[in-house]
C-alpha cells in the first residue's frame, strides 16, 4: 500500500511537467510563414497564388498584391502554384530560431502550348440545308412511347419476352379451373368453335405460324 501511494505521488508531480514540456515543444515547432509572391522578371506581385502545405489539407492564396500568410510547422514543405507560372516548393528549416519565417518567392512564367485550332468558313445555305435534312433527330419521350405501344411491337414482345412468375401462375390456375369445370365430361372441341376459327385466321394473316428462324 505504501508503494502504491509513493508511485501515485510521483505520477502526480511528473505528469504535469511532462505535459508542459510536450506542449512547449509543440508550440515551439509552430511557425508563422508570411511573405510576398512576385514575378521573377518584373518584380510585380502575383495575386491568387495557391500556397499549400504538402501532404495536408491546409493552404491559402495570395491577395491582390501577392502578400500571403499561413501557419506551418518546422520541416513542412510549402508549394506555390499558379496556372501561368511554374510551381515552386520551399522547406521550413527545422533548426529555425523563433516562430516567424518570411520569404519573397519569385515565380517564373510557364509557357503552355495549346493544340492547334482549325478555323473553317461558315457553310453555304445549300450545305446547311443538306446537313439539316440528313441530321437524325433523337426520339423524344412521346415518340418512344408511341413506338412501344404499337400493335406490331407488342406482338413481337409477346412472342420474345418470357412470362414472369405471376403470368405463369395465372396460366396454371386457368388450366386447373378449366379441368375442374369439365370434370367427368368431354371438354368442347375448338374445331367447331367459330370464334376459335376467326382467331386462327387472324393469327395466320399476321404470320404467327411462320418459321422464326
Amino acid at each position: 500500500m505504501k508503494k502504491f501511494i509513493l508511485y501515485t505521488t510521483i505520477l502526480l508531480f511528473t505528469l504535469p511537467k511532462a505535459a508542459d514540456a510536450q506542449f512547449e515543444t509543440s508550440r515551439d515547432s509552430v511557425v508563422q510563414l508570411f511573405g510576398v509572391v512576385m514575378t521573377a522578371d518584373s518584380l510585380v506581385g502575383v495575386p491568387a497564388v495557391s500556397v499549400v502545405v504538402k501532404g495536408q489539407n491546409r493552404g491559402t492564396i495570395s491577395n491582390a498584391q501577392g502578400v500571403f500568410s499561413i501557419v506551418v510547422l518546422k520541416g513542412d514543405q510549402v508549394e506555390f502554384t499558379h496556372v501561368t507560372y511554374k510551381p515552386k516548393t520551399i522547406t521550413i528549416p527545422r533548426n529555425l530560431e523563433g516562430n516567424q519565417y518570411s520569404v519573397v518567392q519569385l515565380m517564373v512564367v510557364d509557357t503552355v502550348y495549346l493544340p492547334a485550332t482549325i478555323i473553317k468558313p461558315r457553310p453555304t445555305a445549300a450545305q446547311f440545308a443538306r446537313d439539316f435534312v440528313n441530321n437524325k433527330v433523337p426520339d423524344d419521350d412521346y415518340e418512344i412511347a408511341r413506338k412501344n405501344t404499337d400493335a406490331t411491337k407488342r406482338r413481337i414482345l409477346m412472342r420474345t419476352v418470357p412470362g414472369d412468375g405471376g403470368e405463369a401462375t395465372r396460366v396454371q390456375f386457368n388450366r386447373i379451373a378449366n379441368k375442374a369445370v369439365y370434370n367427368g365430361q368431354t371438354p368442347p372441341q375448338n374445331i367447331f368453335n367459330p370464334a376459335a376459327w376467326a382467331d386462327f385466321i387472324q393469327a395466320w394473316k399476321r404470320g404467327d405460324f411462320k418459321n422464326k428462324n
